[in-house]
This record gives structure tokens, sequence and C-alpha cells, in this order.
């Protein structure tokens, strides 16, 4: 499996706004269409798709933000895979290439994302790559998570 992760452009962004996450989870995560129109807003924001041998199977959404701090936080805001793909592996196979992303692309310490406390499977997911709630909440109310890159990727 070649996993390559692209950035959104305009021989891709139809096939990104054509991405939709299964019924479950609308209330958890905006639409893509919603995601590069804030991408367009704040420059902070990098959106992109994540392919699997060629194929589009999600997306994620991550920028670097100063928020006041010394070094800034290094923030994976969106990240899906499209319904026709979940239960697959993918969400696993995903998230590590976006974390080796960030790691590689920011070298920073930590990793920080948001997500709404009864999305139990996000959850599961994120606590397997070692992310843990640090007590904090974004604007939204979404509970924020970490994950100390000074241990092993995996």
């Amino acid at each position: 499996m070649d996993i390559t992760i692209h950035d959104v452009t305009q021989e891709n962004v139809q096939e990104i706004l054509n991405l939709r996450v299964g019924e479950a989870q609308k209330n958890f995560i905006e639409t893509t269409q919603q995601c590069l129109d804030e991408a367009k807003e704040c420059a902070n924001f990098k959106p992109v798709g994540l392919y699997s041998d060629n194929d589009l199977v999600g997306f994620a959404m991550y920028g670097h933000f100063s928020e006041g701090e010394e070094n800034g936080r290094v923030w994976l805001d969106r990240f899906l895979i499209d319904a026709k793909y979940q239960g697959h592996g993918f969400g696993k196979t995903m998230l590590n290439a976006m974390i080796q992303k960030l790691a590689d692309e920011f070298s920073c310490d930590d990793i920080y994302l948001s997500v709404y406390e009864d999305n139990k499977a996000a959850i599961h997911l994120y606590e397997k790559f070692d992310f843990h709630f640090n007590g904090e909440s974004d604007t939204k109310g979404e509970k924020i998570m970490v994950k100390n890159l000074n241990g092993q990727i995996q």
C-alpha cells in the first residue's frame, strides 16, 4: 500500500469536496467545504488529501498556531476517512502518516487535536496513538488531546 499526502489543488479539489463521513459522524466534524473555507480565511491551516495507492480515502487539515506560547502548538485540526473506506484500517494508517508528517514538517514535541467527548470511536483511535486529554477545551467545547512525540512514533 502506497500512502501519500497531497495538498488540495485545482486538480483534486472536487474529489476532496465529494468526501463524506458516515451518518453517525456528521455532527462531529465539519464538511470538507467548510474546512476549505476556513483555510481560505486563516493561512495557518493547511488542507490535504490522504491517498492510498492513488485513491483518495480521506482528508486532514493541520497547522501551527502561536496561541501566546513561546513555540506555539501544532494542531491536527481535522481528520476524516471517507465513509466508503471506513472499517478497513485507513484511520490507523492515515493517522500514523499524519503524525509522521507533522513531526517531520514542524520538528515539534507535541501534536494537539480536539474531539467531542461523545465521539467514542475517534477517541479510541487517538488513544491507540498515545493521545491523551490534557484537561483543556477549545472554543467549541471540544476536549483537547495531546500526543508527546518524545516517545516513539508508531
